[in-house]
C-alpha cells in the first residue's frame, strides 16, 4: 500500500493577484486530484500605514477574496496580511511564510502528508503532482525531493541575458557537486521541493529566515536521511525582477552582468577538486590527523586545531565517523570555502566564464572559445542552458 495518497500544496504569497490565477489553473490541470492547496497571503502590518506599500495590502487583501471563492478544489488560506495579523518586527517574509504554512498542514494533515513547496509565479505540467507522489512512494526512506527546474524567459535582452547567467551558474555549480560526489548535490528552490511531513517534524521544521530558507532546510534533509535530486517532471519558476529576498533569483535578475561576476562567478574546477580530495581523506581521518586541501580553512572557520578527535570520540564506528564529518563540512561550508580560494581574482579585466568553457569542454558541451554573455545571442546562451539542463537531468536522474 502506498505510504502518501495525499498532497499539501504550500505557496506563501505577496502581491501576486496577476500570477495566482495560472498556478490555480495547473492545479485544475492536474491528471493527481486528491491535494490541498494552504496559501499564506502576507505583508508586513506596518504597510498598511505606510503610503507607498499600502496598495499592495488592498492588493492582497483581494487575492484573499478571490482565494476564498474557490469551491472546485481544497483551499485553505491562512491571513498575514489584514489590519492587525500582518507580520510585526522582524517576523516577516517568505521564510515565516513557509514556515507558517509547513507547520499547520503537519498539524492539520500528520505525519503521513506529502508537502509540495510552491511559489506563486511557477507553472508546471498536468502530470506534476503524479510524477511527485510516484517518486515518493517509490522509495519511502526519502526524506524529500529537490525538484528540477527550468526558468521562463521574460523581459527584454538584459532580464533574459540575466536568468540564463544566474541559472547557467546554478547549474555548473551543481554539476561540479555532483561530479565531485558531493553529498550536498543539490539545488534548493522554494518553489521546487517535496517532502514528507514526518520528515519535516524530524529535522526540527524549517527556519524562517528573510531569504536562503529553501537551503537550510533542503540540508537539514540531507543530514538526517535522504534526498533525490530527480524527477521525471520539472517546475517552471518565473524569472522575474524583485527585490522581496536579500538573495535568489529575483536579486540576481536585477544584477548587471558584471555584478552577476561578482556575486556569482564560476569557480574553478581545480577548487572543486580541492573539495572531493577532502570530502575522500574523511575516511583516513578516522585514525589519524592528516592534513586535507580544507584544513586551514576549517581550522579559521571553526576557530579549533583540533578539528576531527572530537568526532571519533562521539563516533565509534568508522562509517558514524565519516558522516559527521560530512555533516561538519556541509553545502554552506563548501560554498564559503569556495568563495575564500576565489577571493581576489575577479576583476573588472579578469571574467570568470573561461572556467565554465573549460568545464563544458571536459564534459562534451558545445560552447566557442570566445563565448562571452555580454555578447552571445540570446539563442546561444539558451541553447548553453539547454545542453546543460540535459546533462543535469541526465546525473540528477543516475545520481537518484
Amino acid at each position: 500500500m502506498p505510504m502518501y495518497n495525499h498532497i499539501s500544496v504550500a505557496v506563501p504569497a505577496l502581491d501576486e493577484m496577476v500570477a495566482m490565477p495560472k498556478l490555480i489553473d495547473c492545479l485544475r490541470k492536474q491528471s493527481f486530484d486528491r491535494f490541498a492547496l494552504y496559501v499564506c497571503v502576507n505583508n508586513p502590518d506596518d504597510w498598511w500605514n505606510d503610503s507607498g506599500k499600502v496598495a499592495v495590502a488592498r492588493a492582497n487583501m483581494a487575492l484573499m477574496d478571490y482565494l476564498n471563492a474557490i469551491d472546485d478544489m481544497d483551499v485553505a488560506v491562512i491571513d498575514c496580511c489584514s489590519k492587525g495579523k500582518g507580520w510585526v518586527g522582524k517576523r516577516r517574509g517568505v521564510g515565516w511564510a513557509r514556515k507558517m504554512l509547513f507547520d499547520r498542514i503537519v498539524a492539520e494533515r500528520g505525519s503521513h502528508e506529502l508537502v509540495v513547496s510552491m511559489d506563486a509565479d511557477t507553472v508546471f505540467g498536468a502530470n506534476y503532482l503524479q510524477s511527485v507522489i510516484d517518486m515518493m512512494n517509490a522509495d519511502t526512506s526519502l526524506s524529500a525531493l529537490a525538484v528540477p527546474y527550468y526558468h521562463q524567459l521574460e523581459g527584454g535582452d538584459d532580464e533574459c541575458r540575466a536568468i540564463l547567467r544566474y541559472e547557467i551558474y546554478m547549474r555548473y555549480y551543481l554539476l561540479q557537486l555532483i561530479r565531485i560526489g558531493s553529498p550536498y548535490a543539490f539545488t534548493a528552490l522554494g518553489s521546487a521541493m517535496v517532502f514528507s511531513a514526518k520528515a519535516y517534524g524530524s529535522v526540527g521544521g524549517i527556519t524562517p529566515l528573510q531569504g536562503g530558507e529553501d537551503f537550510y532546510l533542503m540540508q537539514k534533509f540531507v543530514k538526517t536521511g535522504r534526498v533525490s535530486i530527480y524527477n521525471s517532471r520539472c517546475v517552471y519558476p518565473s524569472a522575474r525582477v524583485s527585490d522581496r529576498v536579500p538573495f535568489g533569483t529575483g536579486p540576481a535578475v536585477c544584477k548587471s552582468l558584471e555584478e552577476q561576476e561578482r556575486s556569482y562567478p564560476f569557480y574553478p574546477t581545480a577548487v572543486f577538486d580541492r573539495v572531493g580530495q577532502t570530502f575522500a581523506a574523511f575516511d583516513g581521518l578516522y585514525t589519524a590527523d592528516n592534513d586535507t586541501p580544507m584544513t586551514d580553512f576549517l581550522q579559521q572557520q571553526l576557530k579549533t586545531t583540533n578539528l576531527w578527535q572530537p568526532l571519533r570520540a562521539n563516533y565509534k564506528r568508522k562509517e558514524l565517523f565519516v558522516r559527521a564529518c560530512a555533516e561538519r563540512v556541509d553545502g554552506l561550508r563548501i560554498l564559503q570555502y569556495l568563495k575564500q580560494q576565489y577571493t581576489g581574482y575577479y576583476s573588472a579585466e579578469r571574467s570568470s566564464t573561461p572556467h565554465l568553457i573549460d568545464f563544458c569542454r571536459a564534459e562534451g558541451i558545445e560552447i566557442d572559445d570566445d563565448f562571452t554573455f555580454h555578447t552571445a545571442p540570446i539563442a546561444t546562451i539558451n541553447r548553453l542552458r539547454d545542453d546543460l539542463f540535459d546533462r543535469e537531468m541526465l546525473l540528477r536522474k543516475n545520481k537518484g
